[in-house]
């Protein structure tokens, strides 16, 4: 069973206003407790009791995740995100045991003006929103620098740290970064599966690599401190992003594509080009994505079947976890966004089983729960979970971030 923080009191986001006079209200999904609880498994008392340790000491950061709680009833879905208004899962958080988070907000499904999203104004609505939010309760620091990850490691609470997916929104206005650097986001991606005026998707059927106007927009990241994700990215503009930034770059949220040959994961070449530079990987678990030949059905053991390809092929020291997930029907999300995502394109002609949940990783509340009780399982030391579960990822940011 997840322990909840007992620094947490039990706020929940916006209550400081008058639901259904300030803002329309839903019912949402539950933080803990939607889905059974992971049996797969088995710790004697003092692998659970060093796990436990780990997990509560060390400084844990999740490369990408999405803390928003969703609508109970996903019909509801787009009326839910018209209304602009995000709820954080604090009480997920509370029991998650992270240090800090990467929080993606709505990215691809910031539709609060258009379907298409990715709208300049939705996003600066979307964030403007949730940090009014976050500034009124006090369990979830807002984070913008080291030292607020250090504050949260210290205090027992959680940072939350802003990224956005692509890049998209900026258009072809290099100087949005430097807002939205001012509005807290510390990691973008380049292009989502859509090309842009960056680069190219990955989805698309050609990629003619990092453009002109990228190159700009990859400098001023350097310079202002905001770290580059090229998950979504085609091939090539990947490889160009990494050659032409001055500094390391991560892959928040994805896969070895020689482990399962679809879109959506890397190749070997851009997994190796990320590490030479000093770059991470963070490995996904967001439904039907990080599948194996061995585990074909996503779990878990899904997921650190991926974990454990890119250890031996960049080793530890550039490997970590961005789970990429969120509290409500995450797969009900992709069926109603499946266009917006563009996950038949990333899919390609792979095959696959679809699940209802990911078994182990559903949510935020327990991925890196089990994915150090895993590692502990099967045999990690506890210097390299330390390395995986977040010091490969701060050892980025110490270079990154001004």
């Amino acid at each position: 069973m997840l322990k909840q923080s007992p620094l947490y009191d039990g706020y929940t986001a916006y209550q400081y206003l008058e639901a259904g006079t300030d803002y329309r209200a839903f019912a949402y999904a539950k933080q803990i407790g939607r889905v059974p609880e992971y049996t797969g498994l088995e710790l004697s008392d003092a692998e659970e009791a060093r796990a436990e340790k780990l997990l509560t000491e060390e400084t844990t950061i999740s490369l990408h995740e999405h803390v928003q709680v969703f609508p109970e009833d996903m019909s509801q879905l787009r009326d839910h995100i018209r209304t602009g208004r995000e709820p954080t899962g604090y009480q997920g958080l509370a029991h998650s045991g992270l240090t800090a988070v990467f929080d993606n907000g709505m990215d691809g499904t910031c539709c609060i003006s258009s379907d298409a999203g990715w709208k300049y104004q939705d996003v600066l609505f979307d964030l403007g929103v949730r940090m009014a939010d976050l500034a009124h309760q006090d369990f979830v620091i807002k984070v913008e620098s080291l030292a607020d990850i250090e504050l949260a490691r210290q205090t027992g609470k959680v940072g939350h740290i802003f990224a956005l997916e692509a890049a998209t929104m900026i258009e072809n206005e290099v100087d949005r970064l430097d807002v939205l650097y001012g509005f807290g986001v510390r990691q973008m991606g380049i292009a989502y599966s859509e090309a842009n005026m960056l680069g190219s998707g990955l989805k698309e059927r050609g990629d003619g690599g990092l453009t002109f106007f990228g190159e700009r927009a990859v400098a001023r990241m350097n310079k202002l401190g905001i770290a580059i994700d090229i998950s979504h990215s085609g091939d090539q503009t990947c490889l160009d992003v990494v050659k032409a930034s001055t500094k390391p770059v991560f892959i928040t949220h994805a896969g070895a594509r020689g482990l399962w040959p679809t879109k959506r994961m890397k190749t070997d070449e851009t997994i190796a080009a990320v590490a030479e530079r000093g770059g991470v990987i963070g490995i996904e678990a967001a439904p039907h994505t990080t599948l194996s030949p061995a585990h074909p059905l996503h779990s878990l053991e899904s997921v650190m079947d991926h974990f454990e390809y890119c250890v031996d092929l960049v080793g530890i020291d550039h490997v970590s976890f961005g789970p990429d997930t969120l509290f409500g029907d995450h797969v009900g999300l992709h069926h109603a966004f499946a266009s917006n995502l563009s996950l038949g394109q990333a899919h390609g002609t792979v095959d696959y089983t679809e699940v209802e949940y990911v078994d182990g990783l559903e949510n935020p509340a327990e991925g890196f729960h089990n994915i150090i009780r895993w590692l502990v399982k099967h045999g990690y030391s506890d210097d390299d979970i330390r390395k995986v579960v977040g010091g490969n990822t701060l050892r980025v940011l110490e270079e990154v971030w001004v």
